[in-house]
């Protein structure tokens, strides 16, 4: 008989989601989520940064920090969650930190975060030799 903690794995298994890419906090990422409104479900776009990460497995959960209007909003997203449509990352970031919680406190200049280029691999042709 298989131990509970086995079952449990081998349910959870069936939830999580392959679609999603590798990203970590720092990095500023491009999602459209599910918003259900009356009858219908429409997707709404949301990009910001990902100032925090917690959990593993099917219980992990990011959260998003965005500028709207000179307002700070922060939402936080199961990584696994149905509710997220698609994930894209836009940048990835250079911190030094596990948690940006300090970006609650500052704006402009200040809330900035080094990135570093996304590099998207694509056939690159051979320079063509230089006849002397």
């Amino acid at each position: 008989m298989a131990s509970r903690i086995e079952k449990l794995k081998k349910f959870e298994a069936g939830f999580v989601r392959k679609d999603i890419p590798a990203f970590n906090v720092g990095d500023t990422v491009k999602m459209k989520i599910k918003v259900q409104e009356a009858d219908k479900v429409r997707l709404h776009s949301w990009e910001g940064i990902v100032i925090g990460k917690r959990g593993a497995g099917i219980k992990e959960v990011f959260t998003v920090r965005k500028m709207s209007f000179g307002e700070g909003v922060e939402k936080a997203f199961p990584i696994h969650s149905p509710v997220i449509d698609s994930l894209k990352v836009i940048s990835k970031g250079t911190v030094k930190r596990a948690k940006l919680f300090y970006l609650r406190d500052r704006s402009g200049k200040g809330a900035r975060i080094e990135t570093e280029a996304v590099r998207e691999t694509s056939a690159v042709s051979a320079p063509a030799a230089v006849a002397a």
